[in-house]
């Protein structure tokens, strides 16, 4: 696997030598935020996030390139957050990881012609029916598609780094893929990370618990998020923390529906009783926290479709 992907690095460089891959614009990024940008912060030396509203895009940079794990919502939007990168960075991008399949973390892939992309093997599979399902026409789902996919663990090594892709089990979808540097000490957990936000459950399971364990088990200092609005950037030492919180509200809810199964209730006597009111101020709590409960419920039920 290693070797195809060094040779398809090897096509990407010669492709962009002869001026045939596009590039992303050097220009400086507009210093105000419009609905398809964001902003670009260090998060430690090497290390940086793209976010825009709540959604949060990593950025390791090495001597010879940058890694991006999720190109977001669109292609302006991942174009924005180029745009930053040669300007702020002045590296090329080498590779985009992906994590979430669904739409508002994959659509922006297709920013990334240049750039060798790469996702778990459901990630791949997932993408194909999101891509179906959304009507992604034909001739632009190529460029959506990942290069190489991997289903346990798979190694970059970029300007002396190993860069480490890792699958931890089931979270917020069936196939997320994090993203661990051990020489830094810091592991970016796209959507497998709610920092300070109601988890989305949509396509999400109760192994998204032990998902965290594995993450916590890691020798890393700093946990990188893939939603906020996040506060990485200023506290980084504070992730693992932030973390623990983000896994204790998917282990309340967990424990609080085993309880209502073991009471006899349905699924609809289950969502009306669990309602947890220390979590209703968090963003999501209303829209969510109904399909949370029936999610675990299924789940635990071994009835999930």
């Amino acid at each position: 696997m290693q070797s195809r992907i060094l040779a398809a690095f090897a096509c990407v460089l010669l492709l962009s030598a002869l001026g045939i891959v596009e590039r992303a614009a050097a220009a400086p990024a507009p210093a105000t935020q419009g609905p398809e940008t964001g902003k670009l912060e260090q998060v430690i030396p090497g290390h940086y996030v793209y976010s825009s509203g709540a959604r949060i895009s990593g950025i390791i940079v090495t001597n010879e390139g940058v890694v991006v794990l999720d190109a977001l919502s669109n292609e302006a939007m991942a174009k924005h957050e180029r745009q930053l990168i040669a300007s702020i960075i002045q590296k090329p991008v080498r590779y985009l990881i992906s994590s979430t399949f669904h739409a508002n973390y994959s659509l922006g892939n297709v920013a990334y012609p240049d750039a060798i992309r790469i996702g778990t093997e459901n990630y791949r599979a997932d993408l194909i029916s999101m891509m179906k399902t959304e009507k992604v026409p034909e001739a632009q789902q190529p460029a959506l598609m990942p290069h190489e996919t991997f289903r346990e663990r798979m190694s970059i090594f970029l300007g002396g780094k190993e860069i480490q892709l890792l699958y931890l089990g089931r979270a917020h979808t069936r196939g997320d893929a994090v993203v661990f540097v051990p020489q830094d000490r810091i592991v970016y957990l796209s959507e497998v990370f709610f920092d300070g936000r109601f988890p989305f459950m949509n396509d999400g399971y109760v192994d998204w618990i032990k998902t965290i364990d594995a993450v916590l088990k890691l020798d890393a200092d700093i946990f990188v998020p893939g939603q906020g609005p996040s506060a990485i950037a200023s506290n980084p030492r504070g992730s693992r923390e932030a973390l623990v919180r983000a896994r204790q509200v998917l282990v309340t809810f967990r424990d609080a529906v085993q309880d209502q199964i073991a009471r006899g209730a349905t699924e609809d006597q289950a969502a009306a009783a669990v309602i947890l009111p220390q979590y209703k101020d968090m963003v999501g709590y209303d829209p969510q926290r109904s399909v949370l409960v029936r999610r675990m419920y299924q789940d635990l039920k071994g009835t999930l479709r």
